[in-house]
């Protein structure tokens, strides 16, 4: 038998019998899995496949998540709270919770226990939020280390424009596409078809993010496809597009050329949000900017850290008249 976070014991070997009469084209984990996209596939697969192997299955695919009830939802949530940060306890969760509904649609489990299911609440608490935010001087160092004079150089600077400059995701910034970007008076508007949950939008690279785009364009030229191309020795660009694990690679190189230590492509999209907030822009503008769904979300992204919390105690007045200094005196 193998206990679960000190509450409950499930067989060490999983019911054979339903895995053998459960073939793979019916997992509900399959069928949950091909209804997400391909960024949130590949995550929730891993959280799934990392509670699979905690109740001694394989992987997600071979675990028949239909011999699961309440009572081991239960334990399973109490072992993520102890295990895990809330946000990734409460993903897993999530894994879990919609396999078994694509589960009960299958017909493999029961309505009652989807409700009971249904009933177990999210991990509360709050961690530390994960990333940072980028100083000026770092931010100069990144676009400096690209300024190589080769054609790759070039677009990196572009790819940085529009990570810090618009806040685009690494995916955003690998699907664009070269009538995506646009003239705009005197900023460029880059339209993100490609971006999280289907919210298109449109942005607006203005100063040392539009020029760094509009010298790569000009590099580039105007051939059709995709707006980044991949880069060969030498720095030479080639007619293929990039994937947005090739716009890490070249985040993480430049940022090592230029001595920049921990950063990730996001954290050039927390900057963003924290910078523009800093500036006095409302949360609501800058939400539609970072296409976000709410303002909770843009809320999350601020990095700005104690220094902000300074300048806003600054905000406030406190009529406090002060200790007479005579009086000081005298009680001394």
């Amino acid at each position: 038998m193998r206990q679960i976070s000190g509450i409950l014991t499930v067989p060490a070997s999983l019911p054979k019998p339903l895995a053998q009469r459960t073939p793979s084209s019916s997992s509900p984990a399959l069928v949950y899995l091909a209804s997400l996209k391909p960024s949130g596939r590949v995550v929730m697969t891993g959280s799934l496949d990392i509670v699979a192997r905690k109740l001694g299955a394989k992987d997600a695919r071979s675990m028949p998540w239909a011999s699961l009830r309440y009572e081991h939802l239960v334990a399973l949530r109490q072992w993520l709270a102890e295990t895990f940060k809330p946000a990734t306890a409460n993903r897993y969760l999530a894994a879990i919770k919609g396999t078994l509904r694509e589960a009960w649609r299958l017909g493999q489990f029961p309505s009652e226990e989807l409700e009971r299911v249904r009933d177990i609440k999210s991990v509360s608490g709050s961690s530390v939020p994960a990333g940072r935010g980028l100083s000026s001087g770092e931010l100069r160092a990144l676009l400096m280390a690209c300024v190589d004079g080769t054609p790759s150089g070039y677009r990196d600077a572009a790819v940085f424009a529009l990570g810090y400059g618009a806040g685009l995701r690494r995916a955003e910034i690998a699907a664009l596409d070269i009538e995506d970007a646009k003239t705009d008076g005197d900023s460029i508007a880059v339209k993100v078809r490609h971006a999280k949950g289907g919210r298109e939008r449109v942005v607006y690279l203005d100063n040392g993010a539009r020029d760094a785009l509009r010298d790569y364009m000009e590099i580039r030229g105007k051939e059709p496809g995709g707006l980044f191309w991949q880069a060969r020795k030498g720095g030479r660009l080639v007619h293929r597009g990039m994937t947005d694990d090739a716009v890490w690679r070249l985040i993480e190189k430049r940022a090592k050329m230029a001595g920049v230590t921990d950063v990730s492509p996001h954290d050039l999209r927390r900057s963003f949000v924290s910078d523009l907030l800093d500036a006095g822009i409302d949360v609501t503008t800058v939400s539609k900017m970072a296409g976000h769904a709410s303002v909770l979300t843009t809320a999350k992204y601020d990095r700005r850290g104690e220094d902000a919390k300074r300048k806003a105690a600054k905000a406030l007045h406190v009529p406090y008249p002060g200790r007479p200094r005579d009086l000081f005196t005298e009680q001394k």
